[in-house]
C-alpha cells in the first residue's frame, strides 16, 4: 500500500540544512532503518519543496500504524530520534492533535481517466 505523508520543517535555513544532513545517504542511524524496515515499510522516500516535505512510503500486509507507534514508543534509539525530529519538524496546521506527519488523500489518478 501507498502512504503519501506531509509535514513542514522550521522556515529556518539551519534547520532545513541539519534535516537534510540526518537524512542523507548512509546518515541514518542503523536502528531507525531496522525499526522502520521491520514493521513492514517496504520502501521510503522522503522531498522537499521549501519547508515542506513529502513522505512517500510503501507497506507490505503487515503494516499496522498502531503497532509502530507503540514498538516506537518502545525504543530507546526510535524515541531518540524522534526527539531530534521534534526540534526541526512542525506539524500542518490542519493535523489531528499530537499527530506529526498528516497523511494526503489522493484526488487524481491518470489510470482513472480516459
Amino acid at each position: 500500500m501507498r502512504h503519501i505523508l506531509l509535514i513542514d520543517l522550521a522556515d529556518d535555513a539551519q534547520a532545513i540544512a541539519q534535516y537534510e544532513e540526518w537524512h542523507a545517504s548512509g546518515a541514518l542511524p542503523p536502528a531507525i532503518g531496522t525499526s522502520i524496515r521491520a514493521a513492514d515499510v517496504t520502501a521510503m522516500e522522503i522531498y522537499r519543496s521549501g519547508n515542506r516535505l513529502v513522505m512517500l512510503m510503501e507497506t507490505g500486509p503487515g503494516f499496522d500504524p498502531a503497532a509502530k507507534a507503540a514498538a516506537d514508543a518502545a525504543n530507546p534509539a526510535m524515541q531518540i530520534w524522534e526527539a531530534q525530529m521534534d526540534g526541526v519538524q512542525r506539524p500542518l496546521s490542519w493535523a489531528v492533535p499530537d499527530a506529526k506527519w498528516t497523511e494526503a488523500t489522493r484526488i487524481f489518478s491518470l489510470d482513472e481517466q480516459p
